[in-house]
């Protein structure tokens, strides 16, 4: 079958602006116009990354970056979630302490290498110098609800607390709480379009959310885009994310209950969805992703089925044919 659109962001060659943003005295966020953010926040003789990036090669381009603020090691890395763009750079870090959730290093283990094969196909601007990734990364220390880390010299504690299902099973947020900052990875974003391939759509639209809200953070750093300032912008983020989830959950149980196709679902999410993101980051790329995963939950399949390009490529000729 005739594909009528390049493939994911396959056709996505143009590099992106970087930005770095410095949100409070030795805390950074590095956000590049819709692509995965990451972040870092300095203790008192050392420093606290968050995520990796997709290569060890972009992961050094970003700490040559950061080395233009600090001069202090990495001694910890934080994994918000398994996905390969977020944890393949590990290795440049220098670090033996990578926190993840511990579902997160269960899914790694499960799927890590199929996730990173899909990707890969999808996103290939992303993973610049491939060849210096040198396997997956496996979190060294991992948690259950809470974790935290002390910044030391009056610079108050990193809290790492995991919200419940949403974009994948073992999201984490980092949370600054002396500073009200909240990163949260993929469980928001800001003027980017939603990645729901793998998520829990239900629970992440309801109860991870509030859970996300109720921190009441002053300062918000999601997956992608912008970073958002002032609670107004934070209540704005989240409502838009929610917005998005409640919209596909509407427009798929619709015609799944109808007796509709896999495809029409996809055409009356798309419908609904693209006057608002139709023009924000991944919006094409994610959507047929999203429709798949939402209808195999609604078809009774709990857990996500394993994205591999084979699977990849027979969705996205079935609904962007």
């Amino acid at each position: 079958m005739a594909v009528s659109r390049p493939f994911a962001s396959s056709a996505d060659t143009t590099p992106k602006q970087q930005t770095v943003e410095v949100l409070g005295d030795g805390i950074y966020a590095l956000t590049a116009e819709g692509d995965p953010n990451v972040a870092a926040i300095e203790g008192d003789d050392f420093v606290v990354c968050i995520e990796a990036t997709a290569t060890p090669h972009t992961a050094r381009r970003w700490l040559e970056t950061l080395r233009r603020h600090t001069d202090k090691p990495v001694r910890y890395l934080v994994l918000t979630h398994y996905h390969a763009v977020r944890t393949l750079g590990a290795e440049a870090f220098g670090t033996d302490k990578i926190i993840a959730h511990e579902k997160t290093a269960a899914l790694i283990n499960e799927r890590g290498e199929a996730d990173r094969l899909s990707e890969q196909a999808r996103m290939p601007r992303l993973f610049e110098r491939p060849e210096t990734i040198r396997g997956l990364t496996h979190p060294t220390m991992t948690f259950s609800e809470r974790m935290t880390i002390q910044l030391g010299q009056g610079r108050g504690e990193v809290v790492l607390a995991y919200c419940g299902k949403g974009h994948t099973e073992g999201d984490l947020v980092v949370w600054l709480p002396r500073h009200r900052i909240l990163f949260t990875g993929d469980l928001v974003e800001s003027q980017a379009a939603l990645y729901t391939g793998d998520a829990f759509h239900r629970e992440w639209a309801t109860s991870t959310l509030d859970t996300v809200a109720g921190f009441g953070a002053d300062v918000l750093v999601g997956g992608r885009g912008a970073v958002a300032h002032g609670g107004a912008a934070v209540a704005a983020s989240i409502e838009q994310t929610r917005r998005f989830l409640t919209t596909t959950i509407e427009r798929t149980t619709t015609v799944h209950k109808a007796g509709g196709s896999l495809k029409d679902a996809f055409a009356a999410v798309h419908r609904a969805l693209a006057p608002t993101y139709g023009g924000w980051p991944i919006f094409d790329h994610c959507l047929p992703f999203n429709v798949s995963r939402l209808w195999d939950e609604l078809s009774g399949v709990a857990r996500p089925r394993i994205w591999t390009p084979e699977r990849d490529r027979e969705i996205w000729e079935e609904l962007q044919g």
